[in-house]
């Protein structure tokens, strides 16, 4: 956990305030313990006095990741625990088992067509809250749907689609852009609204670039790039295992 939350901070601005946090209360050890200037150690201290309300404020994305990460790793991530738990049936419902090919034939036909393209697969998160942000759709997957939904003179093409349960649930979202330093400059916005759902969920995210064709698998808030249809295809079963 506490390596998460390293995860979490590095590579963003979050790490340079901590260490500036760390500084003043380093300051005021300093001053009150060693040195004995009350007056400089009640500053400080008056400081100190409300740095939990700070910290919540300050790293208020990095909380609530940590918080989803924590939340996404326990037997009470399913709604389903608790409708067992009243029925008295404590067998919890196998999830459907994601069907990769359609995906990947998308991919790689997309990928040949220098069509972009931002698709989003859930694992144990929900991403209601990103799914409302779109356009509704309960549909199965298949490799036509996913194309055309993509092709550019769709209405729908414009945003990432979320894939759950085997359904594409919804078209059109829009997803958080990762605040993190360390992304490439030829990296676009897709590529970082990938990156950005994967620091913030346990999601997976395929791009599909359109200047150059790349296919890429964001996970955990990193990239797996340039990959060949085989590669697509089995990271994504192990990603997904």
């Amino acid at each position: 956990m506490l390596y998460k939350l390293y995860r979490l901070l590095k590579g963003g601005v979050a790490m340079n305030i901590l260490i500036g946090i760390l500084t003043i209360y380093f300051l005021w050890w300093l001053f009150v313990k060693v040195l004995d200037m009350q007056l400089l150690g009640a500053l400080f201290g008056q400081f100190i006095g409300v740095g939990v309300i700070a910290l919540i404020i300050v790293f208020q994305q990095e909380l609530r990741r940590f918080l989803i990460f924590v939340g996404s790793n326990t037997i009470f991530t399913r709604g389903d625990f608790f409708k067992n738990l009243l029925h008295g049936n404590f067998k919890l419902q196998q999830p459907v088992e994601l069907s990769v090919m359609p995906i990947v034939r998308a991919c790689v036909s997309m990928s040949k067509t220098k069509t972009g393209a931002l698709i989003v697969v859930t694992r144990k998160t929900d991403l209601n809250l990103f799914e409302g942000t779109g356009d509704i759709m309960e549909a199965e997957v298949s490799k036509r749907l996913l194309e055309s939904i993509f092709f550019k003179n769709s209405p729908l093409h414009d945003g990432a689609v979320i894939i759950s349960g085997n359904r594409i649930r919804a078209a059109r979202c829009v997803l958080p852009v990762t605040e993190s330093l360390d992304v490439p400059a030829h990296y676009g916005m897709r590529h970082r609204a990938a990156l950005g759902i994967t620091e913030q969920s346990d999601a997976l995210a395929l791009v599909v670039s359109e200047e150059n064709g790349q296919i890429s698998i964001a996970a955990g808030g990193q990239f797996y790039s340039n990959l060949s249809p085989d590669e697509l295809e089995k990271k994504l079963k192990e990603l997904m295992e």
